[in-house]
């Protein structure tokens, strides 16, 4: 990476932040509106930087990495935007008889200056999603790009100080070392994105100064397919989800559970759909994704060759040098395989075949709760009763994936899959403070509530509060 940040200079950047906080230039809620439209701006004004940067470092089709990543993020923007006046807006609350007259209120406030540390696998919109509620909520933020996608990195870090004023947002770049220094920093919020065991150490240093975070996750989200289940189009469905930006997406389909009796149609349809979507050879085609560097290949192979599987039905080559890794259906799957133990992160997908809807909720439930869960059946009491009786961090039904570009539905895990949620309205809660305000007139001033306390005053107010 070049021009990294240095330790150093962090100190120094998280105050200038604070100064540019207490000096109130995000209070005002045009200030903010400048500041999200400067962002559609930049992401508009330098489509195809970011988008050759994306190719660079990850090897993305350009088409998928603006659904993904850019178009995804002006949405976000937009409804921002339209809606900040509203969601800015204090909300009344209504006082009980006894605390008449007077009024109350809700008031949103900016909760300071915050931070946020966004993963490599969608490196423009995991940065660039979580800031927009956190400036349309009135902070100023220190954002990180992961230093796994460097070329990112250089990109965000050289084009959000022309955009965004340099008192309310900064580019932190770096590896460890820099990301360890911010976390000593004292924030207002952290809000951190990437895997569970990193969550552990910023939820530690966050930890030392009280500092509440937000952290999102994964875990292995679970796909279950009755018997009952449009095969076709949810083979297409699972495949996309699945194989989509190698499959290094955090709530893509980690593995299915299919009803065994339709699953060698299920797994017909699936080899199916991936030779329509990619061709005969995957390597060649111009709209699969490479795995981000040599380790990540290194550990996905090392999935593979652990066993605990019957069969590999399509794909399981790798290329090392090109960090190719074929879009890959294991059958048979135990649930002690390799790739069953921990979040996949890569283009495998294992099928793993039950006895019916009943045995794939016992076997979701006996594990962590998962960031996403889908499942397909025509019934739609089936549908009712997974939901009914799994819990996860978001659902999707007869799809994948998609219940992530609602505005409307908060996105976050649960238990070992995240804490807290954010996206629009949700997103603008997550970095505000909603301050409680009662406003009491000064007349009357009855001396009920003051002492000396009498039998008469203990009656009354026995009787009122």
């Amino acid at each position: 990476m070049s021009g990294m940040t240095t330790v150093e200079a962090i100190p120094d950047i998280v105050e200038h932040l604070r100064e540019g906080f207490r000096s109130g230039i995000t209070r005002d809620l045009q200030s903010r509106r400048v500041q999200l439209k400067q962002m559609r701006r930049m992401i508009e004004e330098s489509e195809d930087v970011l988008l050759d940067a994306l190719v660079a470092d990850m090897g993305k089709p350009r088409i998928e990495a603006y659904m993904t990543e850019l178009a995804f993020t002006l949405t976000e923007i937009d409804d921002a935007v339209k809606n900040l006046g509203k969601w800015a807006a204090p909300t009344k609350v209504k006082l009980p008889l006894n605390f008449k007259p007077g009024s109350a209120r809700l008031r949103p406030e900016p909760l300071g200056t915050v931070c946020i540390i966004a993963p490599w696998n969608y490196p423009v919109q995991l940065l660039l999603a979580p800031l927009i509620p956190a400036l349309a909520a009135g902070n100023t933020a220190v954002v990180k790009p992961s230093e796994v996608t460097p070329t990112v990195a250089d990109t965000l870090a050289d084009l959000v100080p022309r955009y965004l004023d340099g008192r309310v947002v900064s580019v932190v770049t770096g590896g460890v070392d820099e990301t360890t220094a911010l976390l000593d920093e004292r924030f207002d919020h952290i809000f951190y994105t990437g895997n569970g065991a990193v969550g552990r150490i910023v939820m530690a240093a966050a930890a030392k100064q009280l500092t509440p975070v937000t952290l999102e996750l994964g875990g292995k989200s679970p796909t279950i397919v009755a018997d009952d289940a449009n095969l076709k189009v949810a083979a297409r469905r699972v495949a996309w989800g699945k194989f989509v930006n190698a499959g290094q997406t955090c709530i893509a389909p980690d593995y299915v559970l299919v009803d065994e009796r339709v699953e060698d149609e299920f797994v017909t349809e699936l080899t199916s759909a991936i030779h329509d979507f990619y061709g005969d050879e995957p390597r060649d085609s111009p709209d699969y994704t490479r795995i981000v560097n040599t380790g990540h290949h290194d550990r996905l192979m090392a999935m593979l060759d652990a066993g605990g599987y019957d069969r590999t039905v399509i794909g399981g080559e790798g290329d090392r040098l090109e960090r190719y890794l074929a879009p890959t259906i294991l059958s048979g799957v135990k649930p002690d395989a390799a790739v069953m133990n921990e979040e996949i992160f890569g283009p495998i997908l294992p099928i793993v075949p039950v006895s019916d809807i009943d045995e794939a909720i016992r076997f979701v439930n006996d594990r962590d709760k998962p960031l996403a869960l889908y499942a397909f059946s025509e019934d739609d009491r089936r549908l009712e009763r997974i939901v009914e009786h799994t819990s996860a961090g978001g659902v999707t039904l007869n799809h994948v994936v998609l219940h992530f570009g609602v505005a409307g539905l908060p996105f976050g895990g649960v238990g070992e899959s995240g804490i807290g949620s954010y996206h629009a309205k949700a997103g603008f809660d997550r970095f505000s403070h909603a301050k409680p305000v009662l406003n009491k007139p000064t007349k009357p001033d009855p001396s009920l509530l003051y002492p000396p306390y009498t039998s008469f005053k203990e009656r009354i107010l026995r009787r009122f509060l």
